[in-house]
């Protein structure tokens, strides 16, 4: 069982190993590790991934098996062939424009995130991006096929940056081709409110009075 972020910090540890009898569920497991670590729950429902594809908790489970519980979710490789990534280094506007470009597209529209510097009433001084990142990118990359497919023809990247940001550095990007700008707009507008809602990456907000793990999607 992984545990990522707010669960991490909570539980004390990123990695936990469960034997189950033949037969248990993701909820068999949810119980053994809230068993040792309660505080993980925090009143929560608790969502779960097998093997970096989300289940319900009545999911069989077999031998080997790698299990996550996902927080809620806060809301890549930089080379210019690389359109979904999950990446440390910072990100290329430039880069993701060139990886959506075609001729025939005659519409591009390019979403930015960046850290600002005040967030609900606090002066922000950084944040910390985590995430579960093959499955982050995993999740990124079907987000951007079914987009591509009930916008199509259209080309969509989609690279959101880990580790510590300072403000006005940019934390995510969606660029969205397509021949007209009407589907361009409305993809990028859906690839973003749905990265924010599902991608398993988490965000930890820096400010004068200390840190917090943030589980809006604002």
């Amino acid at each position: 069982m992984r545990l990522f972020a707010s669960y991490r910090e909570a539980a004390g540890v990123g990695h936990i190993e469960l034997e189950l009898p033949a037969g248990a569920t993701a909820r068999d497991a949810i119980r053994a590790v809230l068993a040792e670590h309660p505080l993980v729950a925090e009143g929560r429902q608790l969502v779960i991934a097998r093997n970096e594809e989300y289940v319900d908790v009545d999911a069989a489970l077999e031998d080997g098996d790698e299990l996550a519980l996902i927080p809620p979710v806060s809301g890549g490789a930089t080379r210019a062939a690389t359109r979904i990534a999950v990446t440390s280094e910072p990100l290329s506007v430039d880069d993701c424009i060139e990886a959506v470009r075609a001729d025939g597209y005659g519409g591009i529209v390019v979403f930015l995130g960046t850290v600002r510097d005040a967030n609900r009433g606090k002066r922000v001084t950084k944040l910390g991006y985590e995430a579960y990142a093959s499955m982050a990118e995993r999740t990124m990359r079907g987000i951007a096929e079914r987009l591509e497919r009930e916008h199509a023809p259209a080309c969509v990247a989609m690279r959101h940056r880990v580790g510590d940001l300072r403000v006005g550095e940019i934390a995510v990007i969606v660029a969205v081709a397509a021949p007209h700008r009407d589907a361009a707009f409305a993809a990028a507008r859906e690839a973003i409110d749905e990265l924010k809602s599902v991608v398993p990456i988490w965000k930890k907000e820096y400010t004068d009075d200390g840190a917090v793990w943030v589980e809006d999607h604002a």
